[in-house]
């Protein structure tokens, strides 16, 4: 984890921002400038960012403080993320941020899909950081900020269940195509109504963390043969789980399991809004590190592509890496 001091400088001069521009898509800047640092290319943050910083808007007007009394009716309403992440600050600058996120975590996992995803992904960026490093103010805001998102954006999920598989990667495959590809996240989103069950069986938080690995895994090794459907959309069925699994050291065991379903249940949603018609064979350019390949997704400078080339490292095996440099193939790079 970056120790020069680097991703706190970025952090907070992102804190200016709002966590949204256009009123629906997502400021990607603090999650990709936390892979960058964690990654050992600190020194490449500021000039990454300037390029993203075109995409910012200013911070949000808030509406009215949430507070321990009123939460519940704030709760899924976009117009009050800065009551939410002013809430958040208050609540990380007075208790241990641990004890926050065990708090919060069972009342924000139902609505995980809102905002496509991107709050929960935010979040286990920032726990990433806390995890790994130095505790420090920009960093406790980051996450402030992340469950803010969260909380404005939440959005709970209704499907009923299909037959399932026994691998992840089979489930996914089971997982039937909504009938109407077309519109946004969430106009798609209300058009799954039923995903095969998976890992119904597991019990313990153990299995379910490995059961999260094999999905975050899964879903990164599709995204090669699969990411034509959508380059952009596709790249959360595998971020969203690794966000939620990097949570989990965090978090007591006992939310671990209704963690996997929750992450499972994601990563389905988005493969079955963005499949495409079949699937197509890919074969790398090439050998490379997986050093090489983060240089190469940083030279290419999407966020989207910083952010799955991420979680393939955590991944760590060819088929992974092979997921992240397709995904520079299908993105338009950053200018």
């Amino acid at each position: 984890m970056d120790t020069t001091g680097t991703l706190d400088e970025a952090l907070a001069r992102l804190h200016n921002s709002g966590p949204e521009r256009l009123g629906r898509l997502t400021n990607h800047a603090p999650m990709a400038v936390e892979a960058l640092a964690a990654h050992g290319q600190a020194h490449s943050v500021h000039r990454w960012l300037d390029l993203y910083a075109p995409r910012l808007e200013e911070f949000p007007s808030g509406v009215e403080p949430v507070t321990d009394a009123n939460w519940f009716s704030a709760l899924g309403d976009p117009r009050r993320a800065a009551d939410w992440i002013g809430y958040f600050e208050r609540e990380v600058a007075e208790r241990c941020w641990h004890d926050v996120l065990t708090h919060w975590w069972p009342r924000l996992l139902p609505g995980l899909y809102g905002g496509s995803t991107h709050p929960v992904i935010r979040v286990g960026h920032a726990v990433r950081t806390l995890l790994s490093g130095e505790i420090t103010e920009p960093r406790l805001a980051e996450l402030a900020h992340g469950l803010g998102y969260w909380a404005a954006r939440h959005r709970p999920a209704a499907v009923a269940s299909l037959p399932g598989a026994d691998s992840a990667a089979d489930a996914l495959d089971a997982v039937p195509p909504v009938a109407v590809q077309e519109g946004g996240f969430s106009a798609r989103f209300g058009r799954v109504r039923a995903l095969p069950v998976w890992a119904p069986s597991v019990t313990e938080p153990s299995d379910a963390y490995r059961h999260l690995t094999e999905l975050v895994r899964a879903a990164t090794h599709r995204y090669a043969t699969h990411g034509h459907g959508a380059e952009t959309m596709l790249v959360h069925a595998a971020t969203a789980p690794n966000a939620v699994l990097r949570a989990l050291p965090a978090l007591p065991q006992a939310l671990w399991l209704p963690s996997l379903r929750t992450a499972w249940t994601a990563s389905a949603a988005v493969t079955a809004m963005y499949a495409p018609a079949a699937p197509v064979a890919y074969t790398p350019p090439g050998t490379f590190t997986p050093e090489e390949v983060f240089e190469r997704a940083l030279a290419h400078g999407d966020e989207h592509v910083i952010k799955l080339t991420d979680t393939a490292l955590d991944v760590g095996d060819e088929p992974a890496l092979a997921a992240a440099l397709r995904s520079m193939e299908l993105s338009a790079p950053l200018e």
